[in-house]
Order: C-alpha cells, then structure tokens, then sequence
C-alpha cells in the first residue's frame, strides 16, 4: 500500500495513475511535435508549454478519477472500462474548454488539442489492458500468511470481493496453540517448525497477526525474528484499513484504540477545512444558482403551488449538538405522518421530481446554506436524526465518535458504501468514517469530491 497524506492507495492504483499520467503527457508533446512540424513553436506557447502540458495531463487525470478509473474496488470488464474512458474524455473535454474559455493564453490550438486527445485515448487503453492482464498475476503479488485461526482472523472470510484481494496471494491461516478453529480446514495450516522456517518454506511476504488471545499466545520473539528478515509484519485492523479504506471494529479492542495513530483535530487542520469549505460552497452557490428556480418551478408544479419547496430536519452535528439541516423537498408533505423512518428502495413517499433530485443529488443544494454557515462541512460524516442516533449509539461500538468532526455534504461512507436503511448499514458506514476521521486531509477531502462525481453520475446509493 502507498501512504499519500495520511490516505491509504493500493501501490497498483498509484503505479498505474503515474503511468498514465506519464502517457498523456507524452502523447501531448507528441500531439505538438507534429502539429506544429512545419513551422515551429511560437514564443507564447513554448514559454507555457510545460504548464499546458500539466494542466491537459491533470484535467484528464481529474476527469478518470470522476467516473470512478481508479476507485479501489474497480473489477470491471475491459468493455465497461472502454465506456467509463469515453465518459472520462468526454468530461475532460467540457473541462479542458471551461479552462481555455477563462484562461484563452493556455490555449494550445484546437487541432493539437484534438490530436493529443486521440493519441491519449490510444495510449491509456493499451496500459489498461496490460494493466487487466498483470494485476492479478504472480508477479504483482505478494504472499501472506494470517496467524491465527480463531475468531478475529475468521473476520478475514468478509473479504470477498476480489479487488479486496488484489496483489495478495493468501497461502493460509496458521494455528497458534490455544486458538480454535473457526476457519475452514483446508485453509488451515498446522506445522510445529519455527516461524521463521514455515515463511521460508511457503515464500512468504507478508504476515497478518490475527491472534484471539494475544497476552497467552502471541509468538512475540518469533515474530520479531520474521520482521528483523524483511518480513512485512501487519495486525489485523491495520490490513482491513489498508485493503478496504476502514476501520474494521469488530477487530478493534478498546485498549488498542486508544494508542492507534491518527485522529488528529489540530488547531491548523481545523482552519484550512473551513477556509475550504467557505471557498467551494460560495463557488457552488454562484454556480448552481440559475438551478434553483428550475427546481423551484418542478416542485411546485407537481406537488401544488401552495406547498412548501424547501424543507429543514433537525440533525445531530458535531460534538453531538443538534442544528437544521435543509433540503429541496424530494417526498410528499405528509411523509412522516407515522414518525421518522429511513427511506427504502422505490420508497413511495418520493415524488416524480423528488426521485430524480435524490439520483442527482440535487435535493442537497440548499445544504451549502449550512456550510457556509459553519453547521457543516462539505466533506464528513453524513449528519443522521437524533431518534436514529440514540438507537445506533446503543447497538454499535464508537458511534458517537462520528460526532467528533462536522458532519458533510458528502463523504467517504458515501463514496465507498451504498444508501443504508438498517442498523447493519449504519455499522458499516461507521467504520468508513471512522477512516475519514482517522485518516482527514485536504488530499482526502479533494478525493472524496472528486469521487463524488462518480456516485452522481452511476447513481450509487440514491433512494
């Protein structure tokens, strides 16, 4: 795994980023050598040659981020990858035009422009499917071997999606002395050799400490004597926050929480995420602004000119103070007539336009109100009702640590995990904020928005 500010990014994701990035900006230069081969460059654009190469290159890095090329758990077909290249130009098109238009002197000329773009286009599907033919194999991963066979390594079987397994070969679970076996048999491996033998024997790279009863069986000098080899030593919730982007609770003793690093509110971090939420929900407001009266207009029509637009719910926000969250009305008046209730698939509460609003997110608009205002942040936890809280807080470990940051627009539950309507989901939201929380940056934040344009945009999780 690559540590980028704090944000955990699997090294095949960050090797094939830097590899297509490498290649637009070639095709780039090439797209200028022969556009501009009979006549050369002028002084204007061989000054600024360099930046606009930067700034194609990162507008369509920005766009493939957007529609979801380099999300953790992308195991997708090569067709599927083929359509999600073409959206991804085309929105880097509209974006590399809204640059030129504010900024005419980045310009390169329309014919070199569209050649690089083709060019680009060539290069990126070549690496991707070398990138689809090589990932999976030997050669780019790593073999690990879980100690443990009890409980806590049992947590490994939630692990079934293959991208959660990408570049790791899982040779087996060893049984310590004193664990049970709650693994699969043929999975387990039971051998009295040393450590230090048993990883040489099976080539192992990578250990995961899984171990129930740590204090009466951790094989501490053992281990240490693997590290000392070159062995890669992680514990368990370690690799689950590695591989999955959270915090596995399940995992976690409360006596361990307490010294794991990160969950950092520092007085700098603080102000920088406000400076940024105040810069993006003014540039927001300004930008959807001529949305409103459209909405306005469609809510309206279908729901009776005498009915509210908007509508305010109280939510529980940081430090566990509640304030007024504010929303486009996407349900009928009358939608809480029985009390608060989650909202459930094809939920027959919500209105023609309402549906299509919540797809789009567009209900939310009116929540930049509140971050402007300070109640909220454009990145955090999603603010839940207070009746929802009290229940949840009672049935699942840390809850109210979510409280501990404000909550956001949009964040990496959101990003990561569908709409949820039970408490099961409520747990496993939790533990990607925990992540967030643990793990906050303005790299993470920029993520999280960038990424948010591909929930939009393939409707994950909307109702």
């Amino acid at each position: 795994m690559s540590r980028i500010f704090g944000h955990y990014i699997p090294k095949s994701l960050t090797f094939l980023a830097f590899i297509e990035f490498v290649i637009v900006l070639i095709a780039f230069y090439i797209a200028i050598a022969i556009r501009f081969s009979d006549y050369g460059l002028d002084r204007e654009l061989e000054n600024l040659l360099h930046f606009k190469a930067f700034v194609f290159a990162a507008t369509i890095f920005l766009s493939m981020v957007a529609v979801g090329l380099y999300s953790r758990g992308l195991r997708e077909s090569f067709e599927k990858i083929f359509v999600k290249l073409i959206l991804g130009f085309i929105l880097s098109f509209i974006g590399l035009v809204t640059v030129y238009y504010m900024m005419p002197s980045w310009m390169i000329g329309r014919g070199a422009v569209a050649l690089a773009f083709g060019l680009s286009f060539v290069g990126l599907l070549v690496v991707r499917q070398i990138f689809g033919n090589l990932v999976d194999t030997k050669l780019m991963s790593s073999r690990v071997l879980v100690l443990g066979t009890g409980t806590i390594a049992k947590q490994l079987e939630l692990l079934k999606r293959r991208s959660d397994w990408r570049g790791i070969t899982l040779v087996g679970f060893l049984h310590i002395k004193g664990d049970q076996d709650d693994i699969e048999k043929y999975k387990v491996i039971r051998s009295d050799l040393p450590l230090t033998q048993i990883v040489s024997d099976y080539g192992i790279d990578e250990i995961i400490v899984a171990i129930d009863e740590a204090r009466k069986n951790y094989p501490i000098d053992e281990i240490i004597n693997c590290k000392m080899n070159g062995i890669q030593v992680t514990e368990l919730s370690s690799f689950f926050e590695q591989r999955t982007g959270r915090i596995q609770i399940d995992t976690l003793h409360p006596n361990r929480f307490i010294f794991i690093e990160g969950f950092n509110q520092d007085y700098a971090r603080i102000v920088v995420k406000r400076l940024v939420d105040i810069s993006i929900s003014l540039f927001m407001m300004l930008l959807t602004l001529p949305v409103y009266p459209v909405l306005i207009f469609l809510i309206k029509r279908e729901s009776g000119w005498k009915e509210p637009v908007f509508y305010d719910q109280i939510r529980v926000g940081q430090d566990e103070e509640n304030f007024v969250i504010y929303k486009f009305r996407s349900m009928v008046v009358d939608a809480e007539q029985q009390g608060a209730q989650w909202a459930s698939k094809n939920d027959a509460r919500v209105t023609k336009v309402g549906k299509v609003m919540r797809k789009t997110r567009l209900d939310e608009l009116p929540q930049l109100w509140n971050v402007l205002k300070g109640d909220m942040s454009f990145v955090g936890p999603r603010p839940e009702r207070p009746e929802f809280v009290e229940k949840l807080a009672q049935n699942i470990p840390y809850y109210r640590m979510r409280h501990r940051v404000k909550p956001g627009i949009t964040g990496w539950a959101q990003v990561c995990y569908p709409y949820g309507d039970d408490i099961k989901d409520a747990k496993e939201k939790l533990q990607y904020d925990l992540y967030y929380i643990k793990n906050y940056s303005v790299f993470l934040d920029l993520t999280i928005l960038a990424q948010t344009a591909q929930v939009i945009m393939w409707q994950k999780g909307a109702r």
